[in-house]
């Protein structure tokens, strides 16, 4: 059964079920600032959507959206305090607390639940498996959540780091880069440069191609909302409320895509919504879409794949500890069993 925004609301007024605050009781909204993986595109246009219906106002949050530079850095803007939320990287996030015995932020709904990290590598080049990296110069923002991970897929992998040449530069001179061959190979999720490279002016399935982590058994989780524990201890209706919020943007996103799309368009009207759409759609066909979903639905985890995610980035980065899962994930706002989403497109 899926709750309708008067249900909700009258749920809330009555405090039962989730206990949220209604913005129609009189009550002030909360202020959340949230910021992005990347900049404003079709696979962000769920929060927009949620926002443009007005889901987040229902629960009472105030919410403002800002573009990210990178999944890796949005996990540590929420650390350092600068955001709320985020949408981020829980490999970061996984980094982060095998590092520190001190508080770090926490996820409570997974959305990417199959790897999206990748090297990619012009077809023409001799670049054709993980070992053809070794001694050539690859290139990538300082943040962003594949070239994070590098160093953990390079032990997987059995590469040699030191005969690799790293190149830092702007997340959005990555395609140029590498189709002016000033690199050899930049890092990112695949969706992201496909659609960035298609969009200049490189044809993606025959200009590029892809070194992906996960065929060489990186089975990782990647981007979900990360929030402080201080937030998620303090105001548990509202997260339980906003995590409501953005699983209702999803299922609108699913209802109509040209107007998820739109969504993104009206904070960002120099995009190309074809080209965001194809981007949207793929994200939902692989980024989201790990066969585990139709059990566990969209947001949670497969508990025993998500230990051995933990266990294989701290010994691939050799971290201090090995934090709990309860440290990076918690399920105890996701919505009832019967309002998840268990199939995309």
């Amino acid at each position: 059964m899926t709750i309708t925004r008067r249900r909700f609301t009258q749920l809330a007024a009555a405090g039962l079920a989730t206990g949220l605050a209604s913005p129609a009781l009189g009550q002030s909204k909360t202020k959340l600032n949230m910021i992005l993986n990347w900049t404003y595109q079709g696979p962000q246009s769920w929060f927009f959507l949620a926002q443009d219906n007005g889901y987040f106002d229902e629960v009472g949050i105030d919410l403002t959206i800002d573009q990210g530079k990178g999944s890796g850095a949005a996990v540590g803007q929420v650390a350092g305090g600068a955001y709320d939320v985020g949408f981020g990287d829980v490999n970061a996030l996984i980094r982060l607390a095998g590092n520190t015995t001190e508080e770090t932020p926490i996820c409570v709904y997974q959305m990417y639940n199959k790897p999206p990290f990748t090297v990619a590598v012009l077809s023409k080049s001799d670049i054709k498996t993980a070992a053809d990296l070794q001694g050539r110069k690859l290139g990538g923002a300082a943040n962003d959540g594949a070239l994070k991970l590098f160093p953990a897929f390079a032990n997987v992998a059995g590469l040699d780091t030191a005969g690799i040449e790293i190149l830092n530069f702007q997340s959005n001179l990555r395609e140029q880069m590498l189709k002016s061959e000033q690199v050899e190979g930049v890092f990112g999720y695949v969706n992201t440069i496909r659609f960035s490279a298609k969009l200049s002016g490189m044809n993606p399935d025959e200009d590029i191609r892809f070194i992906n982590f996960g065929d060489y058994g990186m089975d990782l989780y990647s981007n979900g909302i990360i929030l402080s524990k201080k937030l998620v201890a303090e105001n548990p209706e509202l997260v339980k409320g906003m995590v409501w919020a953005i699983n209702k943007g999803v299922q609108d996103t699913l209802a109509d895509l040209d107007a998820a799309v739109e969504s993104v368009a009206r904070r960002e009207p120099l995009i190309n919504k074809a080209v965001e759409k194809e981007r949207l759609i793929a994200t939902l066909q692989d980024e989201m879409n790990h066969p585990e979903l139709a059990e566990t639905g969209l947001g949670a985890v497969s508990p025993d794949r998500f230990k051995e995610s933990i266990d294989l980035v701290v010994k691939a980065d050799g971290l201090e500890r090995t934090p709990a899962a309860s440290e990076i994930f918690t399920d105890a706002f996701l919505p009832s069993a019967d309002e998840r989403i268990y199939k995309l497109l």
